[in-house]
């Protein structure tokens, strides 16, 4: 009997180790795992899925990090090797990383010294970090970077110091690499690269500090094929010797160059004579220029001169081939009629202050769109663009100009407007002088009126406002900018798409916006709020003053409202034009297109002559395909100190998830948003927080002194209910 209990044991416990084992063996392919966040953040998103799925070719990451780092580093380099994970999973053979031992500390001695000088050859430098060690703060060096390699391509993230949009770093640079592969396959011109180097130079280059610029050609030339080599032969390299005066003066000013002069210097045996450096590409008509000595003043030195980093270089040339070549879809952007140029406010920073340009939104847009620019007085807008941005136009538009913007939103382009009600304009006195608003009037407004959109000629104020810390010399505390509104979660919109996890936002001089019927069809449009106030919101419609010592809400509350501040419209839309004629072109405006005949055809430009009895027709698109509308009050969002370079910020994710949107890529835009900088508490009324507060300091008590009683009672029932059973 015993032997055959301890032969049943053996067998149970030998059956128990082999269904174990297979377990373990099929957890290594079939594993699965369940992401309890809010956002899904430690899953790739479809649009990251979609862009490691369709690889064709090997696609390598070689991951430089360094052991042993403190929190929250350490972190990062876990949630890197599962995010790597997880790709690896989605793309199956194509996909490989790798990690590398760049630490010092280890004893892999020779090893990790080959792994820096190979993470120091693909751009990855080490970063500083913060250390405790023995309730002591010290700094120390660590490599927290990777590079992507596609064929011959490379694109790197040279530090990764936080977990926070990771995962959309990666997937944009994989998506980039697959863009460029397919750009660089389509291209059938070569990007011509020309070197202007005046040998004359080089007597005078140890005069100047640049003793190494006699070997500045050469380092060039290797630095061009290398890229050559890498970006399958686009590039063609020249180089030229200018020394004529009349000569460089005239490639000076077509590629603006800097062209240098010199006296002669009779003790150094040098004679006087003039001379350039710098690299032109050219791609289609297009130039851009590349100097490769600078000159920089500095106080109390004076003027200094600087050569170019080779493998600075490299980079810039790779940047301006991705330009050139279009790597990314074509996006619009006016460029005249009074809208602000993309690009940094000089005035500010010559100031060493936050500006009104448009640096950092031309930084973030462009690095995922190629941004054309057009002079809407000098151009039409291209047929076939996915969408044409409007900014605070103050110009009038003539009516062919609004016929041009018309027709493209009946043939499919979608447009974002961010238009302001009043033009700023400084008052007498300077700087000092009180500011003047005058309320804008380009004729955009009938055409967004039409559309069923109206920009309300006022500011919108609200109690939920951004509050600003006032310097001590001022009384210290709190001052509430009135002017502008925070906006939080509850007024935000999260049904649509590429609006999900947007938590808040900050507006400055922003407008409210009606919907209203137009000339649509309600049911071929569909209108959807995006945003809107507090209700505790109210309007500056006249006499606008901006100054927030002369700012206070309304003394009565049934002053306050809500009002709309964005709108998102999409469908079929009926032209503004539709029964009209087509409106003239003013002197010195492009026609949008050949016109037809109704006998089909088709007239040259330079044709004078009329044909007695010929008329045009279908001239104008009276009813669109499925399109959309973007309008927003507010074009101080776009302007860099309302953004953050790295793109991060809620008023950034809004606004490059409403480009996305309107380029029919919402997919990019959840994954931008799946982890936000700003996640507010819910707000909760004075007397829900008095009665949790009481039942933290009073309600647990009670239940664990409830739960104290029950535990008795049922005890006491079971020692009666056993004596009763043996009484």
């Amino acid at each position: 009997m015993g032997k055959s209990i301890l032969k049943e044991y053996y067998l149970k416990f030998i059956l128990y180790a082999v269904v174990i084992v297979l377990l373990n063996v099929a957890g290594l392919s079939l594993f699965f795992r369940f992401d309890l966040t809010a956002n899904r953040i430690y899953s790739l998103s479809d649009a990251s899925k979609q862009a490691v799925s369709t690889l064709s070719e090997p696609l390598n990451i070689k991951v430089f990090f360094s052991k042993n780092l403190p929190a929250p580093h350490n972190n990062t380099e876990r949630y890197l090797r599962d995010l790597l994970t997880e790709y690896a999973a989605q793309a199956g053979r194509y996909f490989n990383f790798t990690f590398y031992n760049v630490s010092q500390e280890t004893d892999m001695g020779d090893q990790a010294n080959q792994n820096r000088e190979m993470a120091r050859d693909y751009g990855i430098s080490p970063v500083q970090i913060r250390v405790m060690e023995n309730d002591e703060l010290k700094f120390k060096n660590a490599y927290m970077g990777l590079v992507i390699l596609h064929g011959d391509l490379i694109e790197k993230i040279p530090a990764i110091t936080s977990t926070d949009g990771l995962e959309y770093q990666l997937t944009g640079a994989i998506r980039k690499l697959n863009n460029k592969v397919s750009a660089l396959l389509r291209q059938t011109d070569k990007i011509n690269i020309t070197m202007y180097m005046s040998s004359g130079l080089n007597d005078i280059a140890p005069l100047i500090g640049l003793d190494t610029l006699p070997h500045l050609g050469d380092e060039v030339a290797a630095t061009v094929e290398k890229l050559n080599n890498k970006n399958l032969g686009i590039f063609k390299f020249d180089s030229k010797d200018i020394s004529d005066p009349d000569e460089l003066e005239k490639v000076a000013k077509e590629y603006d160059l800097m062209a240098m002069h010199w006296p002669e210097v009779p003790e150094k045996n040098i004679q006087a004579g003039a001379g350039t450096a710098g690299l032109v590409v050219e791609y289609k008509g297009k130039s851009q220029t590349l100097p490769l000595i600078s000159a920089v003043e500095i106080p109390i030195i004076g003027t200094t001169y600087q050569m170019a980093d080779p493998q600075g270089l490299g980079e810039q040339i790779t940047a301006i081939m991705e330009k050139l070549i279009g790597i990314n879809k074509d996006i619009g952007y006016l460029s005249d009629h009074g809208c602000p140029t993309l690009g940094p406010d000089r005035m500010a920073m010559m100031q060493g202050r936050a500006g009104n340009g448009l640096a950092v939104f031309d930084q973030l847009v462009g690095s995922r769109y190629n941004i054309k620019q057009i002079p809407l007085k000098d151009e039409t807008i291209p047929e076939g663009l996915n969408c044409l941005i409007i900014t605070k136009p103050t110009q009038r538009f003539s009516d062919y100009e609004l016929f041009q913007i018309d027709q493209a939103l009946m043939k499919g382009t979608n447009i974002a407007v961010f238009a302001d009600a009043f033009e700023q304009q400084q008052g007498q006195g300077g700087m000092m002088g009180m500011p003047s608003f005058t309320p804008i009037d380009t004729g955009l407004e009938k055409l967004l009126a039409h559309y069923g959109v109206e920009i309300q000629k006022a500011y919108l104020l609200d109690k939920n406002a951004y509050k600003q810390q006032l310097p001590q010399s001022q009384g210290g505390g709190e001052q509430t900018i009135y002017f502008a509104p925070v906006i939080k979660e509850d007024a935000i919109n999260n049904e649509p798409a590429f609006m999900k996890n947007i938590k808040g936002l900050v507006a400055m001089q922003i407008s409210p916006v009606k919907h209203t019927k137009g000339g649509q069809d309600e049911k071929e449009v569909n209108a959807v709020r995006l945003l809107s106030s507090s209700d505790q919101a109210w309007l500056m419609e006249n006499n606008i003053n901006l100054n927030p010592m002369f700012l206070n809400p309304p003394s009565s509350d049934k002053d306050l409202s809500t009002y709309d501040l964005a709108y998102l419209l999409e469908g079929k839309f009926t032209s503004y034009f539709k029964g009209k004629p087509v409106p003239e072109k003013e002197a010195g405006e492009t026609d949008t297109q050949n016109e037809d005949t109704e006998e089909g055809l088709q007239l040259p430009k330079t044709q004078t002559k009329s044909i007695e009895g010929l008329k045009a027709g279908n001239r104008v698109i009276e009813t669109s395909a499925p399109t959309k509308l973007f309008v927003l009050g507010c074009a101080q969002m776009l302007h860099d100190n309302m953004l953050d370079e790295e793109g991060r910020s809620t008023n950034a994710t809004f606004l490059l998830n409403a480009i996305d949107h309107l380029n029919g890529d919402d997919g990019t835009a959840l994954l931008r948003s799946k982890q936000q900088t700003l996640n507010p508490i819910q707000e909760t009324a004075p007397l829900t927080k008095s009665i949790i507060k009481g039942f933290n300091i009073i309600g647990l008590c009670v239940l664990v002194f409830m739960f104290g009683i029950a535990v008795w009672f049922f005890r006491s029932m079971k020692k009666k209910k056993i004596a009763n059973m043996f009484g």
